[in-house]
């Protein structure tokens, strides 16, 4: 298809209905030329409306992202509960498991893209939800390195699903100055598991029965309970607002509120000139930089946790324990990050100031305290976690910041893969040949999250140039562009948020 055949695919069409000047435009447009409110919309209160939604599906997506991280991190709990002498792994083994589950994440990615655009979204999650919690239930029946490693890779492409899917549900419900709160509050979820986690960890250790090993009845439990959130997902979770429970009058309230975002809330259709202005677009290619270079710490430090802790010399159960307060700090670096961010526009800074504090200061600790000084090094573990806060933020970058449903689906599977790319890399840091310390990957952390507050700098740069040179054209505003499924780049009122 030529450019001018693109254009003429996408732009006005004088035969249209009056109140669309676009073809193929968005679900939202088609909604509201057939479904008038009336002068009962102006009796909806937008705020409490708001809270209705939040109460609505915020909880659901907190309980998936939740879980997606608890079941994820199972194994790095598994390490210090005897899983390397029940199933015979070497540290190399461990470390290829680790990896193996983003390997998973990593080829699914844009499967998952296609067929979250295609598909109901509340259904495909739920789906999704219950598939990978069979699996983590059916770990508990793994004896060996093989089947381990074969599970895990299912796990991988399962939970590939949830970033995506929450990135849109937020974008298609929520202002842009209202998506980094709640991708926020989903996004505690990491920090709440890593608690969780810990404590559970803690508790099964104490198990002491010979029929079956203690970290086979802790997959086993938290499997059924993922099973059971995705049944709950699946029934409850609305697929978009325009076929949600909402009443009539707020429904149309909730899709007339965002047409400020001038990014649109749903699209059935696969646009290849979407998809290939994706590409191209150097945002997109700065955020894939910044998201694998921050997630290498996470995959070296999350997948490695207990080993590193551990290495400080301390003792199984306790080194359960002390991952509970890296989870708190996690938890609150989300809070604060997204809630400064929202408050304030400015996710770029907050992003740099996580990550120079838990990336650079924190993997200084680690790596340059001497052996001796235990309390230290325990601290700068800790502070590696108030980078928790920067990927919710680099998804509000996805959310707010791009535009046409096919070009957002593309954005959300590079983002999400390039964060499997940086948790790949940051387990085969570790090496057996530098055990007990890990110096060379720990000096990695530090290395590599000083080159992302560079990058982070350039994004932000790109950005103010962009937002001054539409000022400076002076656009005149088009009648329904908010719903015309046009790109970030096409849709010249669109600003940028930075």
């Amino acid at each position: 298809m030529g450019q001018d055949e693109i254009r003429d695919h996408r732009l006005v069409d004088e035969g249209l209905p009056e109140k669309s000047h676009f073809k193929d435009a968005d679900e939202a447009l088609d909604f509201l030329r057939h479904e008038e409110a009336g002068d009962e919309v102006t009796l909806v209160d937008e705020k409490a409306l708001v809270r209705r939604i939040d109460f609505m599906i915020v909880p659901m997506m907190f309980g998936c992202y939740f879980l997606q991280y608890l079941d994820k991190s199972l194994l790095n709990y598994a390490a210090v509960m005897g899983i390397f002498e029940d199933a015979n792994l070497t540290t190399q083994q461990y470390g290829t498991l680790s990896w193996l589950f983003y390997l998973g994440f990593l080829v699914f990615e844009m499967p998952h893209a296609y067929l979250i655009q295609r598909l109901p979204v509340g259904k495909y999650l739920g789906t999704m939800v219950i598939l990978w919690g069979t699996v983590v239930a059916c770990t508990a029946a793994c004896n060996n390195y093989a089947s381990l490693a074969a599970l895990r890779l299912l796990l991988g492409i399962f939970e590939s699903a949830v970033s995506p899917c929450l990135i849109l549900v937020t974008s298609m419900w929520y202002k842009r100055h209202e998506q980094p709160k709640r991708i926020g509050f989903w996004y505690i979820g990491v920090g709440c598991a890593v608690m969780t986690g810990s404590l559970v960890s803690y508790g099964f250790q104490h198990y002491t029965g010979t029929r079956f090993n203690n970290w086979q009845i802790m997959f086993l439990v938290v499997g059924l309970l993922t099973v059971s959130m995705g049944i709950v997902v699946f029934i409850f979770l609305p697929d978009n607002p325009m076929s949600s429970r909402l009443s009539h009058a707020e429904k149309v309230m909730s899709v007339e509120r965002l047409r400020e975002n001038n990014t649109g809330i749903e699209n059935k259709h696969f646009k290849p000139y979407q998809f290939l202005e994706a590409l191209r677009d150097p945002q997109v290619w700065l955020l894939a930089y910044i998201t694998t270079g921050a997630s290498i710490p996470n995959g070296a430090v999350g997948s490695f946790q207990s080993v590193l802790i551990k290495s400080f010399g301390f003792s199984n159960k306790i080194t359960a324990l002390l991952q509970i307060p890296g989870g708190f700090i996690a938890v609150i670096s989300v809070i604060l990050g997204t809630q400064i961010a929202a408050r304030y526009n400015c996710r770029g800074v907050m992003q740099i100031v996580w990550t120079a504090l838990g990336g650079i200061f924190g993997g200084s600790l680690i790596a340059f305290l001497p052996a001796e000084h235990r309390a230290g090094r325990l601290v700068g573990n800790y502070f590696t976690h108030l980078t928790g806060a920067f990927l919710p933020l680099s998804y509000s970058f996805a959310a707010c910041n791009f535009a046409g449903h096919t070009k957002k689906v593309t954005m959300n599977a590079i983002l999400l893969m390039s964060f499997c790319l940086g948790n790949i890399l940051g387990p085969l840091t570790f090496r057996d040949a530098d055990a007990p310390e890990f110096i060379p990957a720990k000096i990695t952390i530090v290395a590599v999250d000083t080159s992302v507050v560079l990058a982070v700098g350039v994004l932000l740069l790109y950005y103010r140039w962009e937002n001054k040179r539409r000022d400076k054209a002076g656009i005149a505003h088009q009648q329904d562009i908010e719903f015309s499924d046009l790109t970030d780049r096409e849709n010249k009122e669109l600003r940028y948020k930075y």
